[in-house]
């Protein structure tokens, strides 16, 4: 699990086709592996990737097919910067919110522009997610946790501080970028819940006959 608070910009600094999928290497920059073991989790652009070499300034990870296929894992070249955090422990500060590093779909940048001494990006999600967004609660863009300020539909805008700017990726991110998406967990299982025993045969959305059986309206 993570909290979303980048410690570090690292980059992939080679991929190896293996086996049918990929290891990838990663320069951690700035971040410290010195309490890092062989198989711990580390995020990596949002996605929880698993040690399996480390050295003082890099580790490889492999990641499979069905990882490439759900994030921007996939388009990464040698030289992409990422963002970087470690598993939480016991005593992190969660800064952020509940984070698991699995990836949910990804989106789009669709808009930015100064707002004070912010920048405001507006993002299109999958319409498949766009359910589990919602104004003022959490959502992590590329491993970032971020509040969303409003939402329209599949669209919603996140403000960045001059701070997340400086200390993670989205300062270089612009108008057309893929982002890995990872929506708040609790949103997630309470649609689950909702269903009740219908969870094990269901497989549409939240409707409001849905609503109406388990008393949420009236």
């Amino acid at each position: 699990m993570f909290t979303g608070i980048i410690l570090a910009i690292g980059n992939i600094s080679a991929i190896q086709p293996k086996g049918g999928d990929c290891r990838l290497q990663i320069n951690t920059g700035k971040l410290s592996l010195a309490d890092c073991a062989l198989g711990d989790s580390i995020a990596v652009n949002g996605v929880c990737l698993t040690a399996v070499e480390l050295a003082e300034h890099s580790f490889s990870a492999d990641v499979s097919n069905e990882t490439l296929s759900r994030t921007t894992l996939k388009s990464a070249s040698t030289g992409s910067p990422v963002n970087l955090e470690l598993a939480m422990t016991p005593s992190s500060r969660l800064g952020g919110h509940i984070v698991s590093g699995h990836v949910d779909g990804i989106g789009k940048v669709v808009e930015k522009q100064s707002d004070g001494r912010s920048i405001r990006f507006k993002f299109k999600a999958p319409d498949e997610l766009a359910k589990y967004i919602a104004e003022k609660g959490s959502i992590c863009i590329n491993g970032i946790s971020l509040t969303v300020n409003s939402v329209d539909g599949a669209y919603f805008s996140v403000n960045i501080v001059p701070h997340t700017l400086q200390e993670t990726t989205l300062g270089s991110t612009n108008v057309g970028s893929e982002v890995n998406l990872e929506v708040d967990l609790l949103a997630r299982y309470l649609e689950r819940l909702m269903k009740g025993e219908a969870a094990a045969h269901a497989h549409g959305n939240v409707t409001e006959a849905l609503l109406l059986n388990a008393g949420f309206i009236k």
